[in-house]
């Protein structure tokens, strides 16, 4: 079974993640906290990485279970239809937001060097390398949805991935 991203109804996320889970399906919401600002106080919030979108793994020839979730209007795909998401970019992106280091969105990058993290809490992760302010950060893309997530890295973990 390959894992797909669903899109979902605005501000929907966590209803259909919960469901997906209730009917026994691997599903995966990337979040990440969040300051957010109102009149009166400022709150630190846990917010998608990907607005929008809940990754979940299933046989797409038995989709219509998934399709009848109350909040999800379609899979992702190419035309009507359903293209699998790479396995090694939702495990990257696993272990990016399980670290516990701080995540943040960032816009889909085309190019850049690829690179390979060989210490530390992001070890086995690989993604493209940007540098920001002085600073290098790791950068895992999920291509299909052309969106990515950023997190700051010493540069003595980074080493470039192998073909």
């Amino acid at each position: 079974m390959n894992w797909f991203a669903l899109r979902v109804k605005p501000r929907t996320e966590r209803v259909v993640a919960d469901a997906l889970a209730g009917k026994g399906y691997e599903q995966f919401l990337p979040l990440h906290k969040e300051r957010k600002r109102w009149s009166d106080r400022v709150k630190v919030v846990e917010t998608p990485l990907f607005a929008g979108y809940v990754f979940c793994r299933f046989d797409v020839q038995h989709r219509l279970p998934i399709l009848t979730t109350p909040g999800v209007m379609h899979v992702v795909g190419i035309g009507k239809t359903p293209y699998p998401i790479d396995e090694d970019e939702v495990a990257s992106l696993r272990v990016v937001v399980d670290s516990g280091l701080q995540v943040e969105s960032w816009p889909y990058l085309h190019v850049g060097q690829r690179i390979q993290i060989v210490s530390g809490p992001l070890t086995g992760s690989s993604g493209i390398l940007q540098s920001v302010k002085s600073r290098d950060r790791l950068v895992v893309s999920i291509s299909l949805l052309q969106r990515s997530v950023s997190v700051e890295i010493p540069e003595h973990c980074a080493w470039p991935a192998t073909a």
